[in-house]
């Protein structure tokens, strides 16, 4: 069903009542309103939205209902009816809000027809699903999860936000301690699963990288038996993650990367600073594809989008055509070019997040792109987080692969960076601080037209606050210039 202006309509009151066990508090009947959309935060919820009020450590939704009903939102469901809230409100009342919220998502995973697809992995999976999206767009209706929502809050909200008509559905799967990504792959019920990589992130709440394999093999546990697995050959737990596969009925399990056998296997690719030139076989079928993302790991992660196309029933040549426009994600990889009153720099903001793999590729797509006259190639980390014992250790590591890079200055910020910026050549060593607000107008202090910088870092490190006093040094009152041509010009 659509609205007038064509809007899908996900929920009627009558629909959210029998899913989540609801009733009106005064009404014998749950109302005639219908939602658009679904929500659980009163800062952002729009007009004809769903509103659920959680109760969560730090904060409870009920206190915003009034709020979001003032904005706009169709209804909301409480457990209990706030303060400044009316008794003819247009409210449902449950026993317990996220036990309804997952109730909406379950039902909304019943009612449709569309293909599912999951996505997990240690790195990569925001990229994966955004890139799944934009090919299977292109070739029916696809519904995919908003920014990462994927953990035991995100993942039903996605699925409740499912239209009922969609073609393909996309969902990214996350955790950071074992025995999370079952529960929402129970929900989601993936017909295709991705796994992108198992490295060594999260450390603190895992003994060895070998349960991080087993937790993200979760994933299987919500697929039938029909379902298809699929997975990075080139990994060293990938034997690990085909024996989790068939431990759980699955028979249908592909391969992506590099390695002989692979059923999407990389030919060649040339990598240039802000594409890269692709020949693989699909499953036997020869194509080349020009990715407008920089790097071998966005290359590898592309193989398996192709693969997961394919195995949603989507044509892989016209998903190939669709990588072209692939655009970067604000905090993993996108650029920006900051004016100064005599030239300009460039940024490449990797700020939302950071591990030991993902930074070591990202000294590699650092090394590949060339600074303007007289700049420089510089690179700016926060601590990676979650590293437990180790941590010292893994970000020490990290020296070489900027060494390889090229890079002339590393500035750095948190204790496990320290490790790091001590293992640096004294040439290299730009500043050290405490954390990223102390960090950041050194930075900006350093910077001279022509350089490169690359900034990233864990999300808890708060490296856009870097990002953010870079951005502050243009002199221009317009909007931010992209540091790039159109997508894949980039030679």
């Amino acid at each position: 069903m659509k609205t007038q202006s064509g809007q899908d309509i996900l929920w009627t009151a009558a629909d959210v009542a029998a899913a989540a066990n609801g009733r009106h508090p005064t009404a014998r009947t749950p109302g005639h309103w219908f939602a658009t959309g679904v929500s659980i935060d009163s800062r952002t919820v729009q007009p004809g939205d769903l509103f659920v009020a959680l109760k969560g450590p730090n904060f409870d939704g009920h206190a915003f209902v009034a709020d979001a009903l003032a904005k706009g939102a169709a209804g909301a469901i409480v457990s209990h009816l706030p303060e400044g809230v009316a008794p003819g409100a247009p409210v449902l009342l449950v026993e317990d809000t996220t036990t309804a919220l997952e109730d909406l998502g379950r039902v909304s995973r019943l009612n449709t027809q569309a293909r599912i697809v999951a996505v997990t992995g240690s790195v990569g999976k925001t990229g994966t699903k955004e890139a799944l999206k934009l090919c299977l767009e292109a070739q029916g209706k696809t519904f995919a999860t908003q920014g990462n929502l994927n953990n035991h809050w995100g993942v039903p909200l996605s699925l409740s936000r499912l239209p009922a008509d969609a073609a393909y559905g996309i969902f990214e799967l996350g955790m950071n301690h074992a025995g999370e990504i079952g529960p929402l792959s129970r929900m989601v019920k993936p017909d295709v699963a991705i796994i992108t990589t198992v490295e060594a992130v999260h450390l603190e709440h895992f003994a060895s990288v070998e349960g991080i394999a087993d937790a993200k093999a979760e994933i299987f546990e919500g697929m039938s038996p029909n379902g298809t697995a699929i997975l990075n050959r080139d990994n060293p737990h990938y034997a690990r993650l085909v024996a989790a596969a068939r431990t759980q009925g699955l028979t249908r399990i592909w391969s992506f990367g590099a390695a002989d056998g692979a059923d999407a296997r990389l030919v060649d690719c040339s990598l240039h600073a802000t594409s890269s030139a692709v020949t693989a076989v699909i499953k036997g079928e020869r194509i080349q594809y020009c990715l407008s993302l920089p790097g071998r790991h966005h290359v590898l992660n592309s193989l398996g989008v192709l693969l997961g196309v394919h195995a949603a029933g989507g044509d892989v040549v016209t998903a190939a055509r669709q990588l072209s426009h692939l655009q970067p994600i604000k905090g993993r990889g996108l650029r920006k070019r900051v004016a100064l009153s005599k030239g300009s720099f460039s940024v490449i903001d990797e700020s939302y997040n950071a591990s030991p793999v993902s930074v070591a590729a990202a000294a590699t797509v650092l090394g590949k792109t060339d600074p303007g006259a007289g700049g420089r190639r510089i690179a700016v980390l926060g601590d990676m987080l979650e590293l437990g014992a180790d941590g010292p250790i893994l970000h020490a590591g990290l020296a070489e692969p900027f060494k390889k890079a090229g890079t002339d200055l590393v500035f750095c910020c948190g204790p496990n960076m320290k490790s790091l910026f001590d293992r640096l050549p004294a040439a290299m060593r730009g500043r050290w601080a405490e954390d990223s607000r102390a960090l950041a107008p050194h930075v900006a202090n350093a910077v001279r037209a022509g350089d490169v910088l690359m900034v990233k870092g864990s999300a808890g490190s708060k490296m856009s606050l870097v990002v953010d006093a870079l951005a502050a040094l243009d002199v221009t009152s317009g909007a931010e210039k992209p540091a790039v041509a159109a997508a894949g010009a980039g030679k």
